[in-house]
Formats: C-alpha cells, sequence, structure tokens
C-alpha cells in the first residue's frame, strides 16, 4: 500500500544553498531573491489550437483571441499534449503533417512548456489507407511511423503516449481499421511489445506511456502482462472522462491503490468534469452521447470548481502520480461537452480560479527574499522544480531536487 501524504512532503525538499565567488571564496552576508519559475509536476492540458496559432494560420481577430486564451492557459499549465492521429497527422501516405506539428512544439517549448505527443498507436483516428493493406504491411506502416515521428520530434518531444486503449483495440467494433485487425492477430501483449520497442529504439530516452480509459482488472491483467514480458512502459496513464460524474474521492484512491501495485509512475492523462448537465448513466460510450447543445450552467460551475479541487488535490498527494492533464481547456471541444475551464465567450468559469489558486497559491512556492550567512550559505525549502535566484544584479537558474545534494551558485 502506498502513502498518501497530505503534507506534501513528496513534492517539496529542503536544501543549503551556497553561493561563492569565481575564486571560490564565499559570497557571505549577501541579499538574494529566489522564485519558482517552473514546476517538477506535469500540470498539463490539451493545446491542440496552438498548431494553428504557431504555424500563423488564424485572422487578426482569431489570432488575439487566441494568444488572450494561451495567456491564461500558461498560467496554469507547464506540459502541453499535441495530436499525433494518425488519420489526421497523415491524411495521405508519405504526406505527415511533420512541420506544422514542428513549429507548434517548438513555440510550446518557447513558453517554457514540457510537450507530449498523442498518440503514436490508436485504432481510433487511425489512417484510412490502411485498409488496403494485409495484416503484415498494416504493421510494417505502424512501426514505420513509429520510428519516423518519435525520431523526427526527438529533442521536442520525448515523452508520448505510445499506445491507447488496448484493452479494447482487438474487440473494437464500431467501424473496421487496421490497428484493430493486427491487435486482433497479434494480441495485446506483443501489439504492446512492437510498439513500445519501436519507440524505445527511435529514442531511449523518451518517456513512453501505454494508457487507457478502462481502469477495470483487464488494465490491470494487461499491464502486469506487459510487464512480466519485459516490456520497457515507463509510465501508466489513466484517464477519467466524468462526463457522467465525478468519480469521488473514494473511487479515486482505489483506482490509485490499485495500480500503485506496479510502482510505476501514474499520469492522469485526460481528466473531465462538466459544467453543465451529466451525461446519462446508461450511455456506455461517452462517443454516443451526441446532442445539438451542452450549455454550461450557474450551477454546474460550481460543483465543477468543487469536484476539480478535490480530483486534483487527491491526485497531487499520491506520491506516483507525476501528471494531470485536463481535456480541454475551453467548451466544446471533445463530444461539445461544456468540460472546460473556459466559458464559450472565452471567460474563466470559477473551475480556473480555484485551480489557479491550488497550483500557483498553495502549490507554488512563495518568492523570498533573504541573504547568505557569513560562509555564504542559506536553507532554503520549496516544491520541487526550477528556479530562479537573483544576487548583485544577475540571475542564477538553479533545480530543486530530491538528490540529497546542496547547491553551489558561483557568482
Amino acid at each position: 500500500m502506498v502513502s498518501i501524504d497530505s503534507k506534501l512532503n513528496h513534492r517539496k525538499t529542503s536544501k543549503t544553498i551556497r553561493l561563492t565567488g569565481r575564486d571560490g571564496v564565499p559570497a557571505g552576508n549577501m541579499q538574494v531573491a529566489i522564485k519558482q519559475t517552473t514546476h517538477k509536476f506535469l500540470f498539463g492540458c490539451a493545446g491542440f489550437d496552438a498548431v494553428q496559432l504557431a504555424n500563423g494560420e488564424y485572422s487578426e481577430t482569431e489570432r488575439r483571441n487566441a494568444e488572450g486564451l494561451f495567456d491564461q492557459f500558461f498560467e496554469l499549465f507547464n506540459c502541453v499534449t499535441l495530436p499525433f492521429y494518425w488519420g489526421r497527422f497523415e491524411k495521405e501516405k508519405g504526406k505527415p503533417d511533420t512541420d506544422r506539428l514542428k513549429n507548434a512544439a517548438k513555440w510550446l517549448m518557447a513558453k517554457g512548456c514540457q510537450v507530449k505527443g498523442h498518440p503514436l498507436c490508436w485504432h481510433t483516428v487511425t489512417a484510412p489507407w490502411l485498409l488496403s493493406m494485409d495484416n503484415a504491411a498494416i504493421l510494417d506502416a505502424q512501426l514505420k511511423r513509429i520510428d519516423r515521428d518519435v525520431t523526427a520530434f526527438r529533442g521536442l518531444i520525448d515523452l508520448w503516449d505510445a499506445i491507447n486503449e488496448v484493452v479494447i483495440m482487438p474487440i473494437f467494433d464500431k467501424y473496421d481499421n487496421g490497428i484493430t485487425r493486427i491487435c486482433k492477430d497479434l494480441g495485446r501483449v506483443r501489439m504492446v511489445r512492437e510498439v513500445f520497442e519501436a519507440a524505445k529504439k527511435a529514442n531511449p530516452e523518451a518517456i513512453l506511456l501505454i494508457n487507457d480509459f478502462n481502469t477495470s482488472i483487464n488494465y490491470e491483467i494487461l499491464v502486469d502482462g506487459c510487464l512480466q514480458a519485459g516490456i520497457p512502459i515507463d509510465v501508466i496513464g489513466i484517464q477519467s472522462h466524468m462526463h457522467q460524474g465525478y468519480w469521488g474521492v473514494e473511487k479515486t484512491l482505489e483506482v490509485l491503490e490499485r495500480f500503485s501495485y506496479f510502482k510505476l509512475p501514474i499520469h492522469f492523462t485526460e481528466n473531465t468534469l462538466v459544467s453543465g448537465h451529466i451525461m446519462p448513466a446508461e450511455i456506455e460510450d461517452l462517443n454516443d452521447y451526441q446532442i445539438p447543445d451542452w450549455p454550461s450552467t450557474p450551477d454546474g460551475e460550481e460543483r465543477q470548481a468543487r469536484e476539480i479541487v478535490m480530483h486534483y488535490k487527491t491526485l497531487f498527494a499520491h506520491p506516483l502520480v507525476e501528471s494531470i492533464t485536463w481535456w480541454n481547456f475551453t467548451d466544446n471541444a471533445w463530444l461539445g461537452a461544456p468540460a472546460g475551464l473556459i466559458r464559450r465567450d472565452n471567460t474563466r468559469k470559477p473551475a480556473y480560479d480555484e485551480l489557479r489558486k491550488l497550483i500557483r497559491d498553495q502549490w507554488w512556492t512563495t518568492p523570498v527574499k533573504t541573504a547568505t550567512n557569513e560562509s555564504g550559505e542559506l536553507r532554503f525549502e520549496g516544491f520541487l522544480g526550477q528556479y530562479c535566484l537573483s544576487c548583485g544584479g544577475r540571475d542564477y537558474s538553479f533545480e530543486l531536487n530530491k538528490d540529497g545534494k546542496d547547491i553551489t551558485i558561483v557568482i
């Protein structure tokens, strides 16, 4: 059983910072200011609109609106998911959308965000031209796609949802597709192996996720089988699309406890809470609920704000959870649901403000002004992440981590 720490000691550390001159002489009694610049924890969000913005594809009015939204976006998030759905990324065989996605990734990195690619392999929104191939050719095309894209984006995107929703992949029956065909042929474990080994070969430093909405024992069995087979899964991805109502703390902790068994980092990759009416419980596949209008309501917004605080607090307190990704920033994205933090008119919902209070006020180290002692040292405690120390009119960056080593800054 993994211990939950509500005091968040797993997110913080305390270190001695030592300032010296270039001659090695301690910089004693020096006035310094320290502020956190980014967080080790990945506060993520889908950011598909960054592709159009970074490539100059908006009209002037659209561009100003998008820039205004992203200004608010960057107040919360330091990790952004970009779309690599094969059927859209490479509509025509041999003509991938590499340049546009690279421009978006570079723009986001310049804003201080880590970029994640989603997904390398999925049976939904996959390339339709695979259907003209036999299974051997489909597998070959899938593995070559992984090699091409992971290689092309190495250094820009080193975090990937390698394979998505494998539990249902070989039995998916909504429509025919090439990936379900080969997964049915290969079996789930071998399918995962092929994908992960291809991605690791293309970028050995990449962090690769297996990702699923299915949190039943079937996903546990799949993860266990993959690990027993030696497949290099780095992170377990869990989706929590709560269109049919908030899971609640009890269910969230129960899911965390079961998947903590594997002692791997956990990313909550796709999180939604609606601020309108709740999707009916009898809907089995969320994609089947298509209605003309799904408005946000005042009561729904207050509920969403309360629940997002509980959800994030529950996950942030768990030591294996390293990332939470909201899906999406604005309303009327996936399924037209009012699951965004921003309304249709681009105004903030209460959930945005409550999440900002958590991230920036409670989980962000307060800037401090202090001084070194006569030995040039000071003791500093804060949340894990990157910091800026200002001294004598110059800025110096350092990382606060749990490596057990003190920090020396030469000024």
